[in-house]
């Protein structure tokens, strides 16, 4: 027996959120159905196997982690080496604020990123949770150094957001609090409906990887204006401090190159899972009903 049914199109959502398979009507008519059976029907199949990872996917990320370790490890040897070290109540309170921001705003911003491409089949909330506790922690940072640089200014009497860094610097720490707070509304906060997710997904991928790049590029800025500050006309001597922080720069470049390179890797992307499925389809087809766009 076939069932006419007039220009109607449901959707199938299966959101673990609100409490597995949940049917509505998305455009035209009233309902005339139902779900019922269809959420047994799903969990009668046999659970589908992870999907593996790409083969040069770990070792992408690997190098990443490699490059960001010596990039932290290398910042606290400058700053060892050659600054006295870090400190909060004396001139070495200036240098807490280079570690903290590139700790926060770069290495482990960075890692939040990639959260996705390296928990590709934890449950979505965990993972969710995870990418948004790493940001946590880079904003304390990102804060604690802005703190820093502003105290050691007030003390020493000079001169706040002048520079281009300094302008930079700002716009990041803005953007940054701004995507957080954004990208916690939608996807964290039980309040955003699916398609409102859907919409907004896409802005959400590109603003973070422009304000990572936007950190790594702040970050650039900094380090040559410390070395000119400093070092003035001996920077074109090849002075040891100059030569380490130029060997930084470059560290600080092929880490946001990498990051940015496993981010734009489409066979890369995390694999939707079971209950992330959305399945739209026709309810014609389901029923095999006719309908006048059909004949």
């Amino acid at each position: 027996m076939k069932l006419k049914v007039k220009h109607w199109h449901w959707a199938l959502l299966l959101q673990p959120e609100f409490g597995g398979l949940t049917c509505s009507l998305i455009a035209g008519g009233s309902a005339a159905s139902s779900c019922l059976g269809t959420e047994s029907h799903l969990s009668m199949e046999s659970p589908a196997r992870p999907a593996p990872a790409p083969a040069a996917l770990p070792y992408y990320v690997a190098f990443s982690q490699l490059l960001g370790l010596t990039v932290v490890a290398t910042t606290g040897a400058w700053l060892g080496v050659y600054r006295g070290g870090i400190a909060w109540e004396s001139a070495l309170q200036f240098n807490v604020h280079p570690l903290c921001m590139i700790i926060g705003l770069v290495f482990l911003q960075g890692d939040a990123l990639l959260v996705y491409r390296v928990f590709r089949n934890e449950a979505k909330r965990t993972t969710k949770i995870l990418h948004a506790v790493l940001h946590v922690f880079a904003f304390i940072l990102a804060l604690v150094g802005l703190v820093a640089v502003f105290d050691y200014h007030r003390k020493q009497g000079y001169a706040d957001l002048y520079s281009l860094h300094s302008w930079c610097g700002i716009l990041v720490f803005v953007l940054f609090l701004a995507q957080w707070l954004v990208g916690f509304s939608f996807f964290l906060f039980p309040g955003a409906s699916f398609s409102l997710r859907s919409r907004y997904r896409p802005q959400h991928v590109f603003f973070g990887a422009a304000i990572f790049l936007l950190s790594v590029g702040t970050a650039l800025l900094g380090l040559k204006e410390a070395l000119l500050f400093k070092l003035g006309t001996k920077y074109s001597e090849f002075e040891p401090e100059g030569v380490l922080a130029n060997v930084l720069g470059l560290l600080l470049a092929a880490f946001g190159a990498v990051v940015l390179y496993i981010l734009t890797r489409a066979d890369w992307k995390r694999p939707l899972q079971a209950e992330e499925q959305a399945l739209s389809m026709d309810f014609k087809t389901l029923t095999e009903a006719d309908s006048p766009s059909s004949q």
